[in-house]
């Protein structure tokens, strides 16, 4: 079975959604650290995805921004599988784009994470992420913590949602004062 890991970027007061630009993917968080490590983080993950999940909007998001860029994020975004949960799309746009209905989302991903193939991950997308943790199909939390406050937006996990007990799995600092850690529900 497919691992499907939940990759978000979030604050110290745990906000996901991005409304001030903490979290730039053009630059460096902060310009004078050595990212190399960040960057060599964000590499592994990609050689270990082969799907990526998203909802409408943050679909629209990426294909109004990474096929205008150049580098490695945007050559990995544009050559691997992207699988949009959408009630409205019909014509996705971007090469390698499968479209998920709305009727029953959870099933058709479900499905998904049976077929062949390595990890399948879900950036952005809160309300996908919020209905795919009520639903207990998320095997990881990759979380990148950027050392700001906020102070608004929506979390990943949204209000009165109690999950079990959460193993660390990973944890690394890096220079920028970002950090990273992985969970598996345990």
């Amino acid at each position: 079975m497919r691992t499907l890991a939940i990759t978000q970027n979030m604050t110290l007061d745990g906000c996901v959604e991005m409304l001030d630009s903490w979290s730039d993917p053009t630059v460096e968080f902060d310009p004078t650290a050595d990212n190399t490590e960040l960057v060599a983080e964000n590499r592994r993950h990609q050689d270990r995805c082969d799907a990526v999940l998203l909802g409408r909007q943050t679909f629209e998001d990426f294909r109004g921004f990474w096929p205008n860029q150049t580098g490695e994020v945007a050559d990995f975004l544009d050559r691997v599988d992207k699988y949009v949960v959408t009630g409205t799309l019909t014509d996705p746009g971007w090469q390698n784009t499968h479209l998920i209905g709305t009727d029953d989302p959870v099933a058709a991903i479900r499905e998904l994470k049976e077929q062949p193939g390595s990890d399948i991950v879900v950036t952005g997308s809160i309300t996908l992420c919020h209905s795919l943790i009520r639903a207990g199909l998320v095997d990881e939390y990759r979380l990148f913590g950027y050392p700001v406050v906020q102070g608004r937006g929506r979390r990943l996990f949204p209000d009165g949602f109690t999950l079990p007990r959460m193993a660390l799995r990973d944890m690394k600092s890096f220079p920028g004062g970002i950090t990273y850690t992985c969970h598996t529900p345990s």
